[in-house]
C-alpha cells in the first residue's frame, strides 16, 4: 500500500542520516520527494563524505516514489527561493509536507568545553547551519501550504525536553528548533497546517556506524565497544514517523507537540528495520540513570 502516493515532500538535508531514510520511507509510500542538500557527485559539501542527493533520489525511486534531487544550501535565502518556486511550477502549487532536517554541525561542535573556550566562529554557525535553514525554508515553503489550507511542517530535532544538551551551542541549536516549531504551530493553525518537532534516541546513522567500527550488517558488535549502542535505531526508524505523522488525518491534533520515535512506535504500532521498536528514553532511565527526552 502507498498511502502517499499523490503527495509531494520536500526533504530539506536529505544527503545522509535522518534525512534519507526519511526521503526512502516517503518514497515507498509513495511520495513525490524533493531531496536537498550540499553534496553531489560533482561537488561534496564541507562535510566531506560520500553521501550525496543524487543516490537519495535515486534510492526514493527505487522504493516505488519519485526522488528528486536539488542541490541547495539553505542558508541561501536566494537559493531556497527558486527551490520552492520550481517546486510550485513542477507540482501545480502542491507541497504536503517539508521536513526540516538540515544540521551539519557534527565537525563545528565541541564537547567537554565550557561555552567561552568553545569557538565563537564555529558555535554561531552552527545557529546558522541548524537554525536559520530550518527558518528560512519555512519562510518560503509555508506559503504554498497556506494557499491550499493544508500541510505538514517537521522539525527534525534532538531531544523533546528542556533538558541541557551538554554543549551551549548544540543545545541552543537543537532547543530553537524545537520552539520554531512550537511557534510556527501557533500561527499555522489556523490554516489547517500542523507543526511538530520530532526527535530519534540514539541514531545509527552512517558516521556513528563508522566511529564505532561496524556496518549495518554487524552493528551489534558495537555494543562491546558502548553498552548504549545496543538501544540504537536505524534512520529508517524516524523516517517511518514520518510516514505515519504524514498519513494521519488528525495530525492538527497534535500540532505544537515535540515528540519521538519512541512515543510515536507505540502509538501508531510501527517497527524498526528489524522488526523491534527501540525505546532509547526507556533504555537511557533504567541504565544510565537520566531521561534524555
Amino acid at each position: 500500500m502507498q498511502p502517499l502516493r499523490d503527495r509531494v515532500a520536500l526533504v530539506a538535508g536529505a544527503t545522509r542520516g535522518a534525512g534519507r531514510a526519511i526521503a526512502i520511507e516517503l518514497g515507498a509510500a509513495g511520495a513525490t520527494v524533493y531531496v536537498t542538500g550540499r553534496s553531489t557527485r560533482e561537488s561534496r559539501s564541507p562535510m566531506n563524505r560520500p553521501e550525496t542527493i543524487d543516490e537519495t533520489a535515486e534510492l526514493v525511486t527505487a522504493r516505488s516514489g519519485k526522488g528528486i534531487a536539488v542541490r541547495v544550501d539553505h542558508s541561501d535565502a536566494e537559493q531556497v527561493r527558486t527551490l520552492i518556486e520550481h517546486i510550485d511550477s513542477e507540482q501545480g502549487g502542491r507541497l504536503d509536507l517539508l521536513v526540516n532536517d538540515v544540521w551539519g554541525g557534527d565537525p563545528l561542535a565541541q564537547w567537554g568545553v565550557p561555552f567561552w573556550q568553545h569557538d565563537l566562529q564555529n558555535g554561531l554557525l552552527i545557529q546558522s547551519q541548524a537554525v536559520h535553514t530550518h527558518l528560512i525554508t519555512s519562510w518560503h515553503a509555508a506559503p504554498l501550504m497556506v494557499k491550499r489550507g493544508r500541510g505538514l511542517i517537521l522539525e527534525i530535532t534532538d531531544g523533546i525536553t528542556s533538558r541541557y544538551r551538554g554543549s551551549l551551542f548544540y543545545d541552543l541549536a537543537k532547543s530553537s528548533v524545537n520552539r520554531l516549531a512550537l511557534s510556527q504551530a501557533e500561527e499555522l493553525r489556523s490554516h489547517n497546517i500542523a507543526v511538530l518537532a520530532l526527535s530519534p534516541g540514539f541514531l545509527r546513522s552512517e558516521a556513528m556506524l563508522e566511529n564505532f567500527g561496524v556496518t549495518e550488517a554487524n552493528w551489534r558488535d558495537g555494543a562491546k565497544r558502548n553498552p548504549e549502542f545496543s538501544a540504537s535505531e536505524t534512520p529508517h526508524y524516524i523516517g517511518r514517523a514520518v510516514v505515519a505523522l504524514a498519513t494521519d488525518p488528525n495530525i492538527l491534533n497534535q500540532t505544537g507537540q515535540a515528540v519521538a520515535t519512541w512515543n510515536l512506535a507505540r502509538q501508531y504500532g510501527f517497527t524498526d528495520l528489524d522488526g523491534t521498536q527501540p525505546d532509547w528514553r526507556a533504555y537511557a532511565i533504567k541504565h544510565l540513570g537520566f531521561d534524555p527526552g
